[in-house]
């Protein structure tokens, strides 16, 4: 499943110029395993995990998924 989820990410996500780093892309939330939903979050797709970056109240939180422990992710978007 990891190849799906990599596609699911990118396209959710946009590169962030002079890193492997992605941002997601503006309009588009995530939520993984029915968990909390990410809004202005930057993604890390590394071989063996995910790490989600967020910004709260001036601190960098970051969460790590394991690849084979991801068994959903939603998208969220404004429809036309």
């Amino acid at each position: 499943m990891k190849n799906t989820w990599v596609k699911v990410f990118e396209y959710a996500s946009s590169p962030l110029e002079g890193t492997l780093s992605r941002k997601l892309r503006e309009g588009v939330n995530l939520q993984i395993n029915e968990g909390k939903v990410y809004k202005k979050a930057v993604l890390f797709l590394g071989e063996e995990f995910v790490r989600i970056t967020e910004d709260e109240e001036g601190q960098k939180l970051n969460t790590y998924y394991n690849w084979n422990a991801i068994g959903s992710i939603r998208s969220y978007s404004k429809s036309n």
